[in-house]
C-alpha cells in the first residue's frame, strides 16, 4: 500500500522545513511548494491525500487556494495554518470546506492528530465512493444475466423508461430478479446519484409498515420517543421500491394511493402533510388483476401502480440463459469463497437446463452454492446435484421407454409431446414453456405428428 501523500504550501521556508521533517518521520510522502499556483499544478499532477496550506500568502491566499483545490477534488481534506488566529477567518475557512484550522504555534502532537484524522476521513470517503461505484455497477443492466429474447425485451423496456418519472409495476414469480430490474431502472435514470430505498411490504405488520413508509411523530404510539422519517422521506429525489406490494392491507392501500396521486403523505400521528419528490417502483408475485376482481386490492391503486408494466419471465421460460447464469454464478462463488472456479460437465449442464426451477434464479444460485461448497471435485457432474433435479429426467425416460423397447426417436418425441400437452390440458403456450421451445415450433410438431387431444367418451342415455 503506498504511503499517504501530503502537499505542503507555505511561502516561509522555515515552516516548510519544519513540517517536512516532522511529518516525514511519520512515514508520509511529502512534497512542498511556496505558492498557490504551484500547489494547484501539483494537485492535478501528483494527487495528494491531504493539503496543508498557510492562509497568508502573496498572489493567492489560502482561502483562494482552498476554493481551487475543491474545484479539482471536492473530497480533498485541506488544513489551513495561520500565525494569528481570527474567529472570522476560521468561520470562513470552515464554510468554504476546510477540514481544520490551526495556528502555527500548535503542538506537534496536535498537528499529527489532525493529519491522521484528515487521512482517515479521506480513506473512508474513498471507500464509500468505491462501494457506491460497485453498487451502481452491480445494479446496472449488465448485472442482469440473459441473452434470451424475453430478457432482451426487458432490457429494451428498461432503457426506454429509465429516465422518465413514471411509476413501474414489475411482476413475476419469486426469485426471478424483480429487485434487480428495479435497481437497473434507478441506476440508469436521472436519479442514479440519489437514494434507492427498498422495502418488502409483506414482511411487516400493517401498523409497523405504515410507520416505515411514512414515518411518525413523537408520542403517536407507545415507543415513539422521537420523530422518525419514513422511507418516502428518506428516498427524497430518488426512488422507493415497494416489493410485494400486493401484500399491503386495504387500509394502508388508501394511504399509499394518496402518496402516489398527490406525492404527499401524513406521518403516523401527524397533522401536516409532507410533500415528497420520489419515483415509485413496485413489484409483486401476485396477479393483481385477479386480486382486484376478488376485491382484495383497490382498482384505483392498481391503475396508479400499473402505469408501465414489466413482466419478468420465470427461468423455465428462458432456459437458453441457464448456461450463462451457471457460469456467472460459479465465477461469483469462487471469488466470494476465495477458491478456484469449478467447471461443469455437459451432462450436468443438461440436468440444470432440464429442471423447471420453481424458485427461479434464486433457487439456481442456492443449489450451485450448496453444490460448490460440498463437492470436492473440480468438475461438477450430474450426480453432484440434489436428487430432485434428476427425477424429472429419470421419470421422463422411464415413462417413454416403458412398453416400447424398439421405439424410434420420433416415437419417443411424439409420446413425450402428448404427455406434456395432456398435463396442461393442451394449453400450447404452457406446453411450449415446459418443453423449452417456441410456440411456433410446437405447432409444427403437432401438425407433423397429427397430434390432437384425446376425446372424452360419449355416454348414451
Amino acid at each position: 500500500m503506498p504511503e499517504p501523500r501530503i502537499l505542503l504550501v507555505d511561502d516561509e521556508e522555515s515552516m516548510i522545513r519544519f513540517l517536512s521533517i516532522m511529518l516525514g518521520k511519520e512515514g508520509y510522502e511529502i512534497r512542498a511548494v511556496t505558492s498557490g499556483k504551484e500547489a494547484l499544478r501539483e494537485m492535478q499532477q501528483w494527487r495528494p491525500d491531504v493539503v496543508i496550506s498557510d492562509i497568508k500568502m502573496p498572489e493567492m491566499d489560502g482561502l483562494q487556494l482552498l476554493t481551487g483545490m475543491k474545484a479539482i477534488d471536492p473530497g480533498i481534506p485541506v488544513i489551513l495554518l495561520t500565525a494569528y488566529a481570527s474567529q472570522e477567518t476560521a468561520i470562513e475557512a470552515v464554510n468554504k470546506g476546510a477540514f481544520h484550522y490551526l495556528i502555527k504555534q500548535a503542538r506537534n502532537d496536535e498537528i499529527k492528530m489532525v493529519v491522521r484524522n484528515a487521512l482517515s476521513m479521506r480513506r473512508v470517503r474513498s471507500e464509500n465512493q468505491k462501494l457506491r461505484r460497485q453498487l451502481k455497477d452491480d445494479s446496472s443492466l449488465e448485472s442482469i444475466i440473459g441473452t434470451s429474447e424475453a430478457m432482451q425485451m426487458i432490457f429494451g423496456i428498461v432503457r426506454k423508461i429509465a429516465c422518465s418519472d413514471s411509476t413501474v409495476l414489475i411482476s413475476g414469480e419469486s426469485g426471478t430478479g424483480k429487485e434487480l430490474v428495479a435497481r437497473a431502472i434507478h441506476y440508469t435514470s436521472n436519479r442514479a446519484d440519489k437514494p434507492f430505498v427498498g422495502i418488502n411490504c409483506g414482511a411487516l405488520p400493517e401498523n409497523l409498515l405504515e410507520s416505515e413508509l411514512f414515518g411518525h411523530v413523537k408520542g403517536s404510539f407507545t415507543g415513539a420517543v422521537r420523530d422518525k422519517d419514513g422511507l418516502f422521506r428518506v428516498a427524497e429525489e430518488g426512488t422507493i421500491f415497494l416489493d410485494e406490494v400486493g401484500e399491503v392491507s386495504p387500509a394502508l392501500q388508501v394511504k399509499l394511493l394518496r402518496a402516489l396521486q398527490e406525492r404527499e403523505f401524513l406521518p403516523v400521528g401527524g397533522t401536516s402533510p409532507v410533500k415528497v419528490d420520489v419515483r415509485v417502483l413496485a413489484a409483486t408475485n401476485r396477479d393483481l388483476e385477479e386480486e382486484v376482481a376478488r376485491g382484495t386490492f383497490r382498482p384505483d391503486l392498481y391503475y396508479r401502480l400499473n402505469v408501465i408494466p414489466v413482466a419478468v419471465p420465470p427461468l423455465r421460460e428462458r432456459r437458453d440463459d441457464i448456461p450463462l447464469l451457471v457460469k456467472h454464478t460459479l465465477d461469483k462463488l469462487a471469488e466470494r469463497h476465495g477458491m478456484p472456479a469449478k467447471s461443469i460437465s455437459k451432462e450436468a449442464m443438461e440436468v440444470l437446463c432440464d429442471y423447471d426451477w420453481p424458485g427461479n434464479v434464486r433457487e439456481l444460485e442456492n443449489v450451485l452454492e450448496r453444490t460448490v461448497l460440498l463437492e470436492d471435485r473440480e468438475v461438477l457432474t450430474a450426480d453432484s446435484f440434489p436428487d430432485k433435479l434428476l427425477m424429472r429426467q429419470r421419470s421422463a425416460a422411464a415413462s417413454l421407454f416403458e412398453g416400447t423397447p424398439r421405439a424410434t426417436l420420433e416415437d419417443l418425441e411424439k409420446e413425450y409431446l402428448i404427455k406434456v400437452l395432456d398435463s396442461v390440458s393442451w394449453q400450447k403456450k404452457k406446453a411450449s414453456n415446459i418443453l423449452g421451445i417456441n410456440a411456433s415450433t410446437l405447432y409444427r410438431k403437432i401438425q407433423r405428428y397429427g397430434l390432437e387431444p384425446a376425446r372424452e367418451p360419449s355416454h348414451s342415455r
